[in-house]
């Protein structure tokens, strides 16, 4: 999976097409992002008791990662992810602007 919680992505296809988002949380198994206030549908719920009335939901459902595209952070373009090794760890890299995703800065904190 090559996007991660906290990426910037934009819809590509879809009812939401052009639309931007931060991803929420990542479902790798089956390969669905979900993004906060993107893909949203309503649910509507019975009542139940006296005291809890019927309402209806609006709830945003995950979207397939092939319907996504990461927007880099550097030349804030949607574009495709690459990997390459920096220091024996895996780097994410823009094809585009062949700048470094995750950035450096990242790698430094987790080797203290």
């Amino acid at each position: 999976m090559k996007l991660k919680k906290g990426d910037k992505i934009l819809v590509t296809a879809g009812k939401d097409r052009g639309r931007e988002g931060a991803v929420e949380k990542v479902f790798v198994s089956s390969q669905l992002v979900l993004v906060p206030g993107l893909n949203q549908y309503k649910r509507h719920t019975k009542k139940k008791g006296e005291n809890q009335p019927g309402e209806i939901l609006t709830l945003s459902r995950p979207l397939p990662v092939g319907n996504v595209a990461l927007v880099c952070p550097k030349c804030k373009l949607p574009t495709r992810v690459g990997y390459r090794l920096l220091d024996d760890k895996k780097v994410r890299v823009c094809r585009k602007c062949d700048q470094e995703i995750d950035g450096v800065a990242k790698l430094k904190k987790t080797k203290k």
